[in-house]
């Protein structure tokens, strides 16, 4: 079959333009813009909290099947910036593999700081844990995931126990993380933004999910570019290590060449030719599904 759209963004990958567009928010209207509305259905502006941005989506496949995992994603945007509405590529690629994909949008700085975003998720996930049901997912197999500031939220769900225990649910009820491009290991802070959303600076510590790492995670996928200048590839590489040194699993892939907005671009289904990280992501929750046993 061929990709609406593909012919394009080919010549626009040869010319270098392509992470330039993607980089832009006009980018991220074409790619929505080609995004097939076909294979599942989308319900919006679920409110999962009291506040304005404590809303999800859920992107529901239509085939029907027992024990349908569930991702959920958080986006990045140095949690200062981005919305839901921008990533319906991420929940189309993730329900085109028979998952059932839930995209929350988070409160942001400057209206909160660090651990604000971070609750949020929690409440995200607990949301899911209770209603995913509804919409055809199976919550005991719930994987978090998310992209560079996003990972850094879902990282800090996998790795560090009060958030989802203060939401109501549990590290435990994670069947894995899926990180891409993320800030795991990210001190010192020198960006004077980055400092006053994770400030005081003694906190520093406490926003890094490397420095939860004990081996109770759940099994994690993290993948990463080489060529990533805003999120240096040694956060990817510095967790794995820390995560198999305590006894966890942590599958690793470091894509030569490839920036950090490239890396995510692939889950797009018009620029799918241009990795295999789609792929990655469904069997890492195709396994980790079946290892799980689940009771409800």
């Amino acid at each position: 079959m061929s990709r609406p759209g593909a012919a394009l963004f080919e010549r626009l990958a040869a010319m270098g333009l392509l992470t330039g567009l993607l980089a832009a928010c006009s980018g991220q209207f074409w790619i929505n813009a080609l995004v097939p509305r076909w294979g599942y259905a989308r319900h919006s502006d679920i409110a999962y909290g009291d506040q304005p941005r404590q809303k999800l989506d859920v992107y529901a496949p239509h085939q029907p099947a027992a024990g349908r995992p569930v991702v959920v994603f958080f986006y990045g945007g140095s949690w200062q910036t981005g919305n839901k509405n921008g990533y319906r590529f991420v929940g189309e690629a993730l329900a085109s593999r028979g998952i059932t994909a839930v995209l929350p949008d988070y409160r942001l700085y400057p209206n909160v700081r660090f651990p604000a975003f971070i609750d949020d998720g929690a409440a995200a996930v607990a949301w899911t844990k209770r209603h995913i049901g509804a919409y055809g997912g199976n919550a005991c197999h719930l994987f978090v995931a998310g992209h560079s500031a996003g990972a850094q939220i879902a990282a800090m769900l996998a790795t560090n126990a009060r958030y989802l225990a203060d939401a109501g649910a549990s590290i435990h009820d994670l069947s894995g993380f899926i990180g891409l491009s993320g800030p795991y290991d990210f001190l010192p802070i020198t960006d004077p933004v980055l400092q006053k959303i994770f400030a005081p600076k003694h906190n520093g510590p406490n926003t890094q999910p490397i420095h939860f790492v004990n081996g109770d995670e759940p099994p994690m996928l993290l993948l990463h570019g080489g060529a990533d200048t805003t999120v240096l590839p040694k956060n990817t590489t510095n967790m794995a290590a820390r995560v198999k040194q305590a006894g966890g699993s942590a599958e690793v892939k470091i894509y030569p060449g490839v920036n950090h907005v490239m890396l995510i671009a692939p889950l797009a289904s018009v620029l799918r030719f241009k990795g295999d990280e789609l792929d990655r992501i469904a069997d890492f929750v195709n396994l980790h599904a079946a290892d799980r046993p689940c009771s409800a």
